[in-house]
């Protein structure tokens, strides 16, 4: 359900009705007079920005395996988002592919796709899966590209059949990888793979463009990897690589029995990094899991078992800035207001940490659990409470 809330008041505008479960991660996109958002767990769906009436929805899913849980991005007439191979009738069923696609912001058309698996399935369409996003990409206008972190391979790490992942031998492109897009006709420019035959569920789906000090531009990806890439925007040569948070048997290629790994199945950079003034800021889970070579493991990570970190990273030179433990899960991404950055953790604590330094200045109990990531306007800063009972939208005044 999409709800238009009012900024002065909190009151609730209108709201557009239940259109079936997701999943999660999603959201929404603002533009031509319209509110963008999901259909459900199966497409796209535009709103009046004025009273929430809707406009059109496309279905972007070929099967009932097939889910889409992203917040579509608008730019230059198109709303970008993508499928991936899980939903609530299946998960990582054999044979199912995350694909990028760009609709017509007006009409709900299909513009243009890109399959983000290349070839038949990396040899075993009948056993493997993978591919997609789960987080928003960013659209470049100037080189008319989108830039689109493309999620994991599967089964992971094995089957009983297959072990260490061998029904998908090879890198298994485009997985765990970057890839730029032309915006007009959504044909790949370049792509860069960050972790190749992934068996850890390494989701590399992050990504941002951080404007360096000489006015030129680094894109950033990031995820569960626990490592962040720079990268040059019209070529991909990679330019620096950074890891973050804890690692630990994550270089392994294949598992001889149960194993911890960290960054875990939830682990790394989960959520949204941000950037300011040529810095990017990332929020990472710490909490390993016990992985074998020859058993899916889809869900079970142990978050609450570890301190988090939030670090700081020149987009320039790759370097560590700075980096903090927080006191629990950061599933609040990161959101940078003037000189502080702000993330939020799974028991429901807001912090904000000075930007220059690092150290924790502020903290403030939000009345339940947080797994959502923060936005800021003006002197507000807007804190989505998800489990709390009701789920709430709370917002606070900076300063």
């Amino acid at each position: 359900m999409v709800v238009a809330v009012e900024r002065a008041d909190g009151s609730v505008a209108w709201d557009s009705g239940p259109r079936g479960f997701n999943i999660g991660p999603f959201g929404v996109a603002v533009g031509h007079g319209r509110v963008y958002a999901l259909d459900g767990s199966v497409g796209v769906r535009a709103l009046d920005l004025a009273d929430g009436t809707d406009l059109w929805a496309t279905r972007l899913t070929p099967n009932d395996t097939t889910g889409i849980d992203i917040q579509p991005v608008v730019a230059d007439g198109l709303v970008i988002a993508s499928t991936v191979p899980v939903s609530i009738a299946g998960i990582y069923a054999g044979g199912d592919r995350g694909v990028v696609s760009a609709v017509d912001a007006g009409t709900g058309e299909v513009r243009w796709e890109f399959d983000t698996v290349r070839g038949d399935l990396w040899g075993n369409p009948e056993v493997n899966s993978g591919g997609g996003a789960w987080y928003p990409p960013v659209v470049d206008l100037e080189r008319r590209r989108v830039y689109v972190g493309v999620a994991n391979p599967a089964p992971f790490p094995g089957t009983a059949e297959f072990p260490n992942a061998s029904s998908r031998p090879g890198p298994n492109l485009y997985t765990n990888s970057i890839v730029a897009l032309d915006l007009d006709t959504g044909e790949l420019d370049w792509f860069h793979q960050v972790v190749a035959h992934d068996l850890f569920d390494r989701d590399q789906v992050h990504t941002l463009m951080a404007e360096l000090d000489d006015g030129t531009e680094v894109v950033v990806s990031a995820g569960k990897s626990g490592i962040l890439v720079g990268l040059d925007p019209d070529t991909g040569e990679v330019r620096w690589e950074t890891e973050v948070g804890v690692h630990d048997n994550d270089d392994l290629t294949e598992l001889d029995g149960p194993t911890f790994v960290n960054p875990g199945t939830y682990g790394g950079v989960l959520t949204p990094p941000s950037t300011a003034d040529g810095v990017v800021y990332a929020a990472t889970v710490d909490a390993a899991t016990e992985l074998s070579p020859d058993e899916t493991a889809y869900f079970g990570a142990p978050l609450g078992t570890a301190d988090g970190e939030v670090t700081a990273v020149d987009a320039d030179t790759g370097e560590v800035v700075w980096v903090t433990d927080v006191p629990g899960d950061p599933l609040g991404g990161t959101a940078v207001v003037n000189d502080l950055v702000f993330t939020a953790l799974l028991d429901g604590t807001v912090l904000a940490l000075d930007r220059a330094s690092g150290e924790i200045v502020w903290d403030h109990d939000a009345g339940g659990g947080i797994n959502g990531w923060l936005s800021a306007a003006g002197d507000d800063l807007y804190v989505p409470v998800g489990a709390a009972a009701p789920p709430t939208l709370v917002a606070l005044r900076v300063g």
